[in-house]
């Protein structure tokens, strides 16, 4: 069991990455006030009062993630998972990248690629510089840099904010305490860099894990970060999440990361009902994402200042739309909410109805049938 002068590392640790993350984005927003437009910069402070709450906020974060690695969820060495050598390499590329977010954000171009990159064959509304980031989604650069723009963002606490998906995750899968752990499937949907992936792994070291992702640059940074893992390799497939490239009723677990609020209405709706389409009878789909309105209300500022810093073209629609229903409306039940700092958890179970509790530990090869009405 951790003990506590490992907690005290680990506070230390993520106290470090927090002050980190807070300097690089003073100096940058310094620099960015200076050669972008006041016009296209219309972003007010947020209150000391706000910024005193999500401080409070961040710190029992931190204490939840301890606890759950104390309480052996998750083992303690997954806190301090950080991979220096991509940090080193990629972080001075994350300044030399300023003046191109600079210029696009002066011009308002959005949808702004690389002449090099093929674009045919995308949704359209996946096609855009998304968090300003030159390629949008789609170059081995925006791979490399992604991780290290999201945890300064989060002040080093989107590891942390991740992790919130394990415990719900394990709770679930009990469910199929009958099932080998080697039989054991779960997906990632829109895995990207492969880091959810990767805190799965040191939860589940025998499960089978399986990721899709739109972005083949992504995939590719996700299997040269999981390749260096000492269990079995997951499975990563480029695919849309509007239509799972799977049978149904197949996983025990789904999970998705920040996914939604980058996502039209439509299409969100869409990703939920193919997650419920694959997930067996009694299994557990698990979302991360950003806060929304009614969970927060004293958080509205934070989130209008994210809309603007930030190009999320469906993010406004996002804080306001109804997850729950939407996750009923597929199917799901005994839909429950989290909130820890500025993220949001929703858990959904595939409903059991009629299929005898031996289907439950039936093999890949013998799927189950099931009728959604």
């Amino acid at each position: 069991m951790p003990d506590t002068l490992t907690k005290l590392a680990y506070q230390a640790f993520q106290e470090g990455k927090s002050y980190f993350g807070l300097a690089h984005k003073a100096v940058s927003t310094q620099l960015t006030n200076l050669f972008v437009a006041p016009s296209q910069r219309e972003v007010k402070p947020l209150p000391l009062e706000l910024l005193l709450q999500l401080r409070q906020q961040l710190q029992q974060l931190i204490e939840t993630d301890w606890y759950d690695a104390e309480r052996g969820v998750y083992p303690a060495p997954l806190l301090f998972d950080n991979d220096w050598n991509d940090f080193f390499r990629h972080y001075p590329q994350i300044w030399f990248d300023l003046p191109s977010i600079w210029g696009r954000v002066n011009q308002k171009r959005h949808q702004d690629f690389s002449p090099q990159l093929e674009t045919s064959g995308y949704p359209s509304y996946y096609l855009q510089n998304f968090h300003h980031q030159t390629d949008g989604y789609l170059s081995d650069t925006s791979a490399n840099l992604y991780d290290l723009q999201v945890d300064i963002l989060f002040n080093g606490a989107a590891d942390a904010m991740r992790r919130r998906i394990l415990a719900p995750l394990k709770q679930g899968l009990a469910t199929f305490d009958v099932v080998e752990p080697r039989q054991i499937r779960v997906l990632d949907v829109a895995c990207g860099t492969g880091r959810t992936l990767k805190q799965l792994r040191g939860m589940l070291p025998k499960a089978s894990l399986y990721g899709v992702d739109l972005s083949d640059a992504y995939l590719r940074k996700a299997n040269q970060s999981l390749s260096q893992l000492p269990n079995e390799l997951p499975q990563l497939m480029q695919a849309n999440a509007e239509a799972l490239p799977f049978v149904d009723n197949y996983f025990h677990g789904v999970t998705s990361v920040f996914l939604f609020h980058e996502l039209p209405p439509a299409a969100r709706q869409q990703v939920i009902e193919q997650c419920f389409r694959v997930l067996k009878p009694g299994g557990t789909f698990v979302i991360c994402d950003s806060i929304q309105v009614a969970d927060a209300p004293d958080m509205v500022p934070a989130m209008e200042d994210f809309v603007e810093t930030f190009h999320e073209p469906y993010y406004r629609h996002y804080t306001q739309d109804n997850l729950v229903q939407r996750l009923e409306q597929a199917g799901f039940s005994d839909v429950s909410v989290q909130v820890h700092f500025m993220s949001k958890y929703l858990v959904a179970q595939k409903p059991l109805t009629s299929i005898p509790n031996a289907a439950l530990s039936t093999d890949a090869g013998k799927q189950l049938s099931y009728d959604r009405q």
